[in-house]
């Protein structure tokens, strides 16, 4: 069962990414509020894949993302992202995200894109 660490500034989000994961059969090691929290966690907990929302107080999902792939090149971050900022997402990927999920978000596509993302 792959590991997660969840990544958003809402605990609403938060709660509604980790319901649906775990109906997909992973497992949630960690939950972050915010860049910085998430940065901590992965060195932390070592999950197989992060969800991290883009914009955040403290340290945005862009920033979390550079820091961790620094830590760890092989790391698997999949970026989630409101509509209207596709400029942000192109840069994460850029980056090193493997994938991106937009919100609101919908189930079918988060199976999809973890599955993806555990593939490479």
């Amino acid at each position: 069962m792959a590991k997660l660490l969840i990544t958003d500034d809402a605990a609403f989000m938060r709660m509604t990414l980790k319901k649906m994961v775990t109906d997909a059969g992973y497992e949630v090691v960690a939950e972050a509020e915010n860049g910085q929290e998430a940065v901590e966690m992965y060195k932390e907990h070592q999950p197989d894949l992060v969800t991290m929302d883009i914009t955040m107080p403290e340290m945005n999902g862009i920033e979390a993302l550079e820091k961790i792939r620094e830590q760890d090149p092989s790391a698997k971050v999949v970026m989630c992202s409101a509509m209207g900022q596709q400029n942000m997402v192109v840069d994460a990927i850029q980056k090193g995200a493997v994938d991106f999920i937009v919100k609101p978000f919908d189930e079918a596509r988060i199976k999809e894109s973890l599955e993806k993302a555990m593939s490479k």
